[in-house]
């Protein structure tokens, strides 16, 4: 193809914007501008699950248990997909900041093909333990059925949902996170559509009545699977069609030591906040299970609300992520400080607004999913209202997590991560739920989001002196650079050929 097609040159124009918006947009402007496609991808990931739950909570108080008992397996997907996504996402601001695009495209390609993978084993052994893992996730004798119809069509869609994962990063990474909110935003309104007519006998519309499929629980799982793969295909065009920076293709995969090493050692950070959540969503379950399918359901049903707010939180901090790690890549540390900044003050004053007004009507937003059962409105409300006491505090955490990710600091990205549900989580949950029984299953996630303050506080010192010595070593090689230029002899005027030296 010739190099004055103008198709080419208009994509060649596109991806050299992106580049410089990226490196001189105003940081807040570019921020929020990343953030909100992100953040709208997140709240759709949110309408999936709770669309779901809405319209099975019609069935009774153990097919709502059911649903959330497989918030869990959507966790375990998410695991090895996200570790992947974060991974390559950090690697490749960096790597496209610095310009290296050759080796972005073999991280994008490498961390896809890997994540296909992995949905694929979770697909045969969900398949052949379908019994046991929905006993394990926690399912109660009366609602275990329920949770084996809900596992077995949302266990098809697991590569399509790992791989989905990778590619919303990377469009985000390379500065084109609407493409990744297009993807998500279909699909997740494809799941509100089809979900009554696949759960519900009759669907009443504006005073009209349709005909549904009336396959309960299995069908909010058969509408979401659906839902997953249209919106994998959208995402994936994007790459077909070669209208990103990066390129999709077999040929770049290369498992190199630093690929490697990079993706696993950042993105291990996604891999232990996931893993944690799964395991103390089990246990959660667990504990929840042995009081009442009620209190199971609360769990559920309250986690599942949260995620709007910590939809908004996480959406933008993946929003600021890109910037910081490409500001990073190019050695614009003064860029690096503003974005952080700007993101931290923010995510604060952000997160304390939602908590005021989602405390103020958390017993509205949980008679959405039961007006008869008095013990699950009281008991979900309760766990909204101590979560979001704690939500300012899991904010900032959460942009000192992001930060430590863009930069490539895996520690520091990895101790915060299992912080929230593990090292702030497990140590606290059975001696609250022993000594307080309903109440304590209740605050122990707000209790964790406090205590992981005192985590961030020396992890964002020692950050903010990474940032500061690796500017003063940028100044000290200029320094260097610019005392090796020649002079001009003493006595003798500047010429035009010292300028062009």
């Amino acid at each position: 193809m010739s190099t004055n097609d103008p198709k080419k040159k208009s994509k060649e124009e596109k991806r050299t914007a992106r580049q410089q918006m990226m490196m001189n947009a105003p940081v807040g402007r570019l921020i929020i501008k990343m953030s909100l496609p992100t953040i709208l991808s997140f709240l759709i990931t949110s309408i999936y699950s709770l669309a779901d739950t809405y319209f099975v909570s019609s069935l009774g108080t153990q097919a709502t248990a059911a649903v959330s008992v497989n918030s869990s397996l959507d966790m375990i997907i998410m695991m090895g997909g996200s570790m992947l996504a974060v991974g390559a996402a950090s690697y490749i601001s960096r790597l496209l900041g610095a310009g290296n695009s050759e080796k972005a495209n073999k991280v994008m390609s490498t961390s896809f093909f890997s994540a296909l993978i992995f949905g694929a084993v979770i697909l045969l052994f969900g398949k052949i333990f379908v019994g046991p893992m929905v006993r394990l996730l926690g399912a109660t004798p009366t609602c275990e059925q329920y949770s084996i119809d809900y596992a077995t069509y949302i266990l098809y869609a697991a590569p399509f949902m790992a791989t989905s994962f990778v590619m919303n990063q990377t469009l985000r990474a390379e500065g084109n996170a609407m493409l990744s909110m297009i993807g998500m935003g279909i699909g997740g309104i494809l799941n509100c559509i089809l979900d009554p007519f696949f759960i519900l006998k009759e669907v009443h519309i504006f005073g009209m009545t349709f005909a549904g499929l009336g396959l309960e629980v299995a069908g909010a799982s058969i509408a979401t699977a659906i839902s997953k793969i249209i919106g994998f295909l959208i995402l994936i065009m994007p790459y077909l069609l070669k209208h990103t920076q990066l390129r999709l293709s077999l040929k770049n995969i290369s498992y190199e030591k630093d690929i490697v090493k990079e993706v696993t050692t950042v993105g291990s950070s996604s891999l232990f906040r996931t893993g944690l959540s799964i395991i103390s969503g089990i246990i959660l379950n667990n504990i929840a299970g042995g009081i009442s399918d009620s209190m199971l359901a609360a769990i559920g049903v309250s986690t599942k609300v949260m995620m709007f707010p910590f939809g908004f939180l996480l959406g933008f901090g993946q929003g600021y992520q890109p910037v910081a790690g490409y500001s990073w890549g190019a050695k614009n540390y003064q860029r690096v400080r503003t974005a952080y900044k700007f993101a931290a003050k923010t995510a604060i004053i952000g997160a304390a607004i939602m908590g005021l007004l989602m405390g103020i009507f958390s017993n509205q937003l949980i008679g959405l999913f039961s007006e008869t059962d008095a013990d699950l409105l009281r008991l979900g409300s309760l766990c909204i209202r101590l979560q979001c006491i704690a939500l300012a505090a899991h904010g900032w955490v959460m942009i000192v997590n992001m930060f430590c990710g863009a930069i490539g600091d895996a520690f520091g990205a990895v101790f915060l991560a299992i912080a929230r549900q593990g090292t702030c989580f497990l140590p606290i949950v059975f001696p609250m739920a022993f000594l307080f029984g309903e109440m304590g299953l209740c605050a122990v996630q707000g209790t964790a989001d406090v205590i992981s303050i005192f985590l961030a506080i020396p992890i964002i010192r020692k950050v903010m002196k990474q940032v500061s010595e690796a500017e003063d070593e940028l100044a000290r090689s200029m320094a260097k650079e610019s005392r090796a230029l020649p002079r001009p002899e003493m006595g003798r005027s500047i010429t035009a050929a010292d300028l062009d030296d």
